[in-house]
């Protein structure tokens, strides 16, 4: 067989599961594969763990889950035909695998089981899984194709490294890895390198698609054995990305430590060639953009919200909330609720009112005067002797989230809380008040991005949707007369900066003087981090788009004696 080649028809099926719908995942599988097929696919390839959703966390302890799974994709193997298909899914022997099942003429030919299991982050896999032994070969018409499953492709040698050099030109690396902020191309760039080093062409297919707070991009792509990208699809859509290989026939190589395991035709016969197709990539701000409406929109439509609402202040992260819903739900499906008090100025009020009606959403006005003094009659007594201070202004926040949450629970509303990761990394939010929702949008988004994610959105509309006083006036809680934030916190051109040193960092005191904080202001920011911990752990789900965000990533405990 020497010189013969195969054209392998290739097909990634980026696709947005939900997790532990297993027959609804199995049903969208199957109709993909018949997409794949429909396009003249030889080989299609899903994202890992499709069948069962990604993560499925303690799902994963229960065997019934493990029961559905395997039924569902034993059912699925008798649908397919005319095509091989490689479907992520979990798989048990001894043990429990996070595995990839390769399916022809209707039927399992093999199982393959992940080989190198993540556990920083956001991963926890070894909670669930056992590794693999080793790399896999299947042959497809005599081309010799390995298999990988995300994490085994991430670093330097096996599995891949030996599939390549037991004779694959082809190496399938199914996906869930989740997003962050220049994530893709950092992606892109490594498996080009892998490919390089393998002397295989490498087609990765990702999740796409919003889970809890993980958001999957997409991004799937093909590159060649020199490492040049050859195929990529959008980012943040579901799509069929389809591309024509010309692989060499030929055995595995004499002593290769990398089995094969199945060896599959497929039929026969002439088709035009496939039209190569490489999408763009995002700028960075336009790709957070995406990953925040993804996330929002995946979240509230999973788990059956059909209508949110959110505390709408004229402030530019309520403003980039309202925006962000807006575009995942539509402005129809959105409730705005304006919530005067005597400390809140004319100029912010017109501006919610606008923000609103700009978006074409349901605007209500709750003025929390009446309210506030009616909780401050009943607190006079205790009160009585104290100057007033936090726990005052603090009402107001907790009074706001009361009347949205009580929108939410009579209307089975999704509530949005609206505060920003700068503020929630410093405790500068409301337990029960700006902090309470069912969702935070803005949960893994530093201030700073915030005014740059506004003025790409406004930038990218024809007509008005946040007034310019909104981007142009200092932030302020509007607690207390005249406040702002810098009467709490440093500016945010030095408290974002910061932040990113000691959160995603895990940078210390004296790193913040490095950078050239002083130590005063290097202490402050130190203290307040640290001293919020306990109000993090209890604010709701958000987006994550940073390396290190609250909840997933960054696991600190509440009660901690540990200082510099």
């Amino acid at each position: 067989m020497n010189g013969e080649t195969k054209r392998l028809r290739l097909a990634l099926a980026q696709v947005n599961p939900k997790v532990g719908d297993v027959d609804g995942n199995s049903a969208m599988a199957a109709e993909w594969i018949g997409a794949a097929r429909e396009a003249g696919a030889d080989l299609v390839v899903l994202p890992e763990l499709v069948i069962s959703g990604y993560p499925p966390e303690d799902l994963l302890l229960k065997p019934h889950f493990l029961d559905a799974c395997e039924e569902a994709v034993e059912a699925l193997a008798s649908q397919v035909e005319g095509i091989v298909a490689m479907v992520g899914c979990p798989v048990r022997d001894a043990a429990l695998h996070n595995g990839l099942v390769v399916i022809a003429d209707g039927s399992i030919a093999t199982r393959y089981r992940k080989v190198h299991l993540p556990n920083y982050g956001v991963f926890d896999e070894r909670r669930w899984f056992d590794p693999g032994p080793v790399g896999e070969l299947v042959a497809i018409d005599g081309a010799l194709v390995g298999l990988t499953v995300c994490e085994d492709i991430w670093f330097p040698g096996p599995p891949s490294s030996e599939e390549g050099a037991a004779g694959a030109r082809l190496v399938v690396n199914a996906s869930a890895s989740p997003y962050h902020r220049f994530k893709g191309t950092e992606r892109e760039e490594m498996v080009c390198q892998r490919a390089r080093e393998s002397r295989s062409a490498i087609a990765l297919c990702n999740m796409v698609g919003g889970q809890d707070e993980l958001v999957f991009d997409g991004h799937s792509f093909v590159t060649d054995a020199e490492g040049r990208t050859i195929a990529r699809a959008d980012q943040f859509e579901e799509e069929l990305l389809v591309c024509d290989l010309e692989l060499p026939v030929a055995p595995p190589e004499a002593g290769a430590p990398v089995p094969l395991t199945a060896s599959l035709s497929t039929p026969a016969g002439e088709r035009a060639p496939a039209a190569p197709r490489i999408a763009a990539v995002k700028d960075p701000v336009a790709e957070v953009y995406a990953a925040l409406v993804t996330g929002l929109g995946d979240y509230a439509a999973k788990n059956g919200f059909g209508h949110a609402v959110l505390g709408l202040s004229g402030g530019i992260d309520s403003a980039l909330v309202a925006l962000t819903a807006a575009d995942a739900l539509g402005g129809d499906r959105l409730t705005c609720v304006v919530m005067p008090s005597p400390h809140s100025s004319p100029e912010t009020q017109a501006d919610a009112r606008a923000i609103g009606s700009n978006l074409g959403s349901e605007t209500l006005e709750f003025p929390i005067e009446g309210v506030m003094d009616a909780y401050e009659d009943l607190l006079r007594g205790r009160f009585e002797g104290t100057e007033p201070g936090i726990a005052e202004e603090n009402l107001q926040a907790r009074i706001r989230g009361n009347l949205v949450m009580a929108l939410s629970n009579k209307f089975g509303w999704l509530p949005l809380s609206t505060g920003n990761k700068s503020e929630m990394s410093v405790g500068y939010a409301t337990l029960y008040g700006d902090m309470a929702g069912g969702f935070a949008v803005l949960k893994d988004v530093p201030k700073l991005l915030v005014y740059d994610l506004v003025e790409y959105r406004v930038a990218r509309s024809e007509r008005e949707l946040i007034p310019r006083s909104v981007i142009d006036r200092p932030p302020s809680a509007e607690l207390r007369p005249d406040q702002k934030d810098t009467d709490s916190l440093p500016p945010y051109e030095i408290l974002d900066p910061a932040l990113a040193i000691y959160i995603e960092g895990d940078g210390s005191r004296a790193d913040l003087v490095a950078a050239g904080l002083s130590r005063a202001d290097a202490d402050r920011v130190a203290n307040l981090v640290d001293r919020a911990e306990y109000k993090r752990r209890q604010a709701p789900p958000g987006v994550k788009i940073t390396t290190k965000a609250f909840g997933r990533d960054r696991r600190l405990p509440i009660t901690n004696g540990f200082t510099e």
